[in-house]
């Protein structure tokens, strides 16, 4: 059993549900990363999302774009992106971590070769914001020799005929974007994503996380109602930005202060 199912399995049998936070990979430097990702853990997440650093984030507002920027300049490739990941690896064995990104990179790295390194590393999923299930065929059959689950973004403009066929394609999770617009770009309708995360509940078994929009405790908690998974991304990469020129001890406990509330809140 995957990592990423075991998480879900054990989290509905506690009636708890998922605490997925997003940092992107190399940001504020490839060296705080592994840190970072253990903060994470610490103050309570169930899932780690990765960013792998792009120069054209599509998807991404100011927050994680300005995030992608210092990354590269630090340095930051694919090849230590999956670096960073075995690191984690070597104190971290249960914890599932999904990398999210862009397909460009990946195909210049090669969907094979790549694969092959993610399971090496020790990744668990792989969201890729661009792959269309359309032109997926390829790609899903390396991932799937790997064991790694292929993570699908669902918006509330996906048609019912659209969301089926992603569902069916999709191991893992599906991603419920909740808002319309980039991440970080508007306040969350919560009334809103629970209609549609129970119209997804009719087309697929699959947990449904959500994201884009969640900002604090508060909407967490309320969002954790609905959805078995909470994605919280731009507040914790803002968290990063603000407090980059200071050590990674620091910028550890900024990103714990953030979460711990959200998991208390989730779980109470």
């Amino acid at each position: 059993m995957s990592r990423i199912k075991q998480c879900f399995e054990n989290l509905e049998k506690s009636g708890k549900k998922a605490l997925i936070p997003y940092i992107t990979a190399g940001d504020p430097s490839p060296e705080y990363s592994v840190a970072l990702m253990d903060a994470l853990v610490d103050g309570g997440a169930d899932v780690i999302e990765i960013g792998m650093p792009f120069s054209d984030p599509m998807a991404d507002g100011p927050v994680i774009q300005l995030a992608c920027e210092r990354s590269l300049a630090a340095g930051t490739s694919v090849k230590k992106v999956l670096q960073i990941i075995a690191d984690f690896r070597k104190k971290n064995t249960h914890t599932p971590v999904v990398l999210m990104g862009y397909l460009n990179p990946i195909e210049f790295f090669g969907y094979q070769a790549f694969s092959n390194a993610a399971k090496e590393a020790g990744v668990d999923g792989v969201l890729l914001v661009d792959l269309t299930p359309e032109e997926a065929t390829d790609v899903v059959e390396c991932f799937r020799e790997n064991e790694i689950d292929l993570i699908y973004l669902l918006s509330p403009t996906t048609t019912p005929e659209r969301a089926k066929k992603i569902c069916d394609l999709a191991t893992g999770y599906v991603y419920y974007v909740s808002v319309k617009g980039v991440t970080g770009s508007a306040e969350l309708d919560v009334d809103s994503v629970k209609k549609h995360v129970d119209s997804l509940r009719a087309i697929t078994t699959l947990p449904i996380g959500v994201g884009f929009g969640i900002r604090d405790a508060k909407t967490a908690a309320l969002v954790s109602q609905c959805a078995d998974g909470v994605i919280v991304g731009s507040v914790l990469v803002n968290a990063i930005a603000e407090n980059k020129d200071h050590q990674k001890e620091y910028i550890a406990g900024a990103l714990k202060d953030i979460l711990l509330p959200m998991r208390n809140e989730m779980d109470a």
